[in-house]
């Protein structure tokens, strides 16, 4: 006889499909589907991105702008500062040129005299032009000249007198020379000064006025004193 073995059977039953059971493929092409169909990218959080971009953009244009013309302030200031410190340094050496040559304008003055009374001779006479010429090369410029008009920016008047040749006040007489350097004016000239003669223009009109009186015609004059006497 055959014994049966209990339970036999139903450990070798097969699984029940409907059991809901799956198998790896079934696991697998699930997760792919889940993949592929994620979540769909939103519109508005695109647009939202986008703006934000935007700004950001703006933001740093606005910046650069800011910083470009604070860069352009600077580079002019620097370039104003600059041609400030040329013209003070210009100005610094003119000062120190004119303190020194005005220190050397009473030697150029005994030098100008020793010329006009003929002692300008031998070695002081090398030396004498020797200091003319570098203050020349200093810029020194020597003004002042008999017969020009008077001008009181450039010239100071020392004597006053009247003269029935001039026309108008006129330096007749330099008594010390003008310097100048450049367009400064280190020291006036120093001069004598002669003014139209007052009543001049007067008189001679009087006269003219009077030579033209005298040139009338004879029978004029014979008519006013009664005519020439008859036989």
């Amino acid at each position: 006889m055959t014994e049966e073995t209990p339970g036999f059977d139903e450990q070798h039953e097969p699984a029940d499909v409907s059991s809901g059971a799956t198998t790896p493929d079934d696991a697998a092409e699930s997760a792919g589907s889940s993949a592929q169909e994620g979540p769909a990218p939103r519109t508005g959080d695109a647009a939202a991105q986008t703006a934000g971009l935007t700004a950001q953009l703006d933001q740093v244009r606005t910046a650069l702008g800011e910083r470009t013309a604070d860069l352009q302030r600077l580079q002019a200031e620097y370039q104003n500062y600059r041609r400030r410190v040329e013209r003070d340094r210009i100005a610094v050496k003119e000062i120190a040129i004119a303190n020194l040559l005005t220190e050397l304008l009473p030697v150029l003055d005994d030098i100008g005299r020793a010329r006009e009374h003929g002692e300008l001779v031998g070695g002081f006479k090398s030396v004498a032009e020797s200091v003319e010429t570098v203050a020349g090369k200093m810029g020194l410029q020597q003004f002042g000249k008999e017969g020009e008009p008077f001008d009181p920016t450039i010239h100071e008047a020392l004597m006053h007198s009247y003269a029935p040749d001039v026309t108008e006040t006129t330096c007749v007489a330099i008594l010390q020379p003008g310097y100048r350097i450049g367009e400064r004016t280190i020291r006036p000239a120093r001069v004598a000064v002669a003014e139209p003669q007052p009543g001049a223009h007067t008189v001679k009109s009087d006269t003219s006025e009077n030579a033209g009186a005298g040139t009338e015609p004879a029978e004029v004059k014979d008519k006013e004193n009664g005519g020439p006497d008859e036989g």
